[in-house]
């Protein structure tokens, strides 16, 4: 009977301890400055309080393009199990950067994916994301560029036309040729895609410079690829935002954005994608954090970049 007790005791021990290990932390990858010296990354375990790891050192150093930048980090987990990375490589390069990793600490060599390379007078891709479609089993890779000529040029000069444009890949080795994913007559840039449901959220930046709009909207699709809306009402206030990224916390959806401006971050809430409540005061995030995403890890996973960061 003793052994049997004992063997309750440790199962429900070993049993705890891996509920522990298995509990869900948050991670936002972020860069700053002007994103020369890489990765840097924060956790928080309730979405609101952010605490950098590492001492707030980078993770990674980029070597991928010609002005070796790592701006604009969005990390995801993919079908793999790995974690996948694409980021902006230069202000001017019409490329982008791409790595992935077990355990957020050690990366794959870091790959610079010409996304652009075939439009020759392209001036940028900007903040590109990445999305893992369960339809599909493949990746979306999407960015804001600018052609000049392209489209009207509406309010702003023909150089600042920025669309959304994405290839598709299920290995990052072969690539779609890249196609056009957003245009609804204005100048847009950092879309970051969610899965609602039957539905795809895009949250983006109304880009407009005249009258200024500087503003996050969102716009729905069935499908991943296109048939992107008219944009929402700005879910953000009278400030000027940009880099949108979006935390799923049951069934509140948290938007947080660079109120670049004002050199802070901010934050907005829903629970229906319609109605949005600020919720900025409440944020602790690390000094001088720029562009990136919030992306679920697990207890265990935290651990280990703790340990890292000794």
């Amino acid at each position: 009977m003793k052994i049997i007790c004992w063997l309750l005791l440790l199962f429900a021990q070993i049993t705890f301890v891996t509920a522990q290990s298995n509990k869900s932390v948050y991670l936002f990858s972020y860069f700053k400055s002007n994103g020369e010296d890489g990765l840097h990354l924060a956790w928080s375990a309730d979405g609101l309080k952010w605490t950098t790891l590492k001492n707030d050192s980078s993770f990674l150093t980029p070597t991928a393009g010609k002005d070796k930048l790592m701006r604009d980090p969005c990390v995801i987990r993919g079908a793999d199990g790995l974690f996948h990375m694409v980021w902006t490589v230069s202000w001017s390069e019409r490329s982008i950067g791409y790595a992935s990793s077990k355990d957020l600490i050690h990366w794959s060599a870091q790959q610079t994916i010409p996304v652009m390379e075939h439009e020759p007078t392209a001036l940028n891709t900007w903040a590109p994301e990445v999305f893992y479609d369960d339809a599909s089993k493949q990746y979306m890779i999407y960015w804001a560029t600018t052609i000049p000529g392209r489209f009207p040029n509406g309010d702003t000069a023909s150089d600042k036309n920025h669309r959304i444009y994405y290839v598709t890949t299920k290995d990052f080795k072969t690539f779609s040729k890249a196609a056009l994913l957003y245009d609804q007559g204005f100048n847009v840039i950092d879309a970051t895609i969610q899965k609602n449901g039957n539905q795809y959220v895009m949250f983006l930046k109304d880009e407009t410079r005249y009258p200024p709009q500087k503003n996050l909207r969102t716009a729905l699709s069935t499908t991943l690829t296109g048939g992107y809306s008219t944009p929402s009402k700005p879910i953000t206030g009278n400030y000027w935002a940009e880099g949108p990224t979006v935390l799923k916390k049951d069934n509140q959806w948290i938007v947080y954005f660079d109120k670049y401006r004002d050199h802070k971050y901010g934050a907005v809430t829903s629970t229906d994608l319609v109605h949005w409540t600020e919720i900025s005061d409440l944020l602790e995030m690390p000094k001088g954090i720029r562009h990136g995403t919030v992306v679920t890890i697990t207890k265990k996973e935290l651990d280990k970049l703790l340990k890292e960061g000794k």
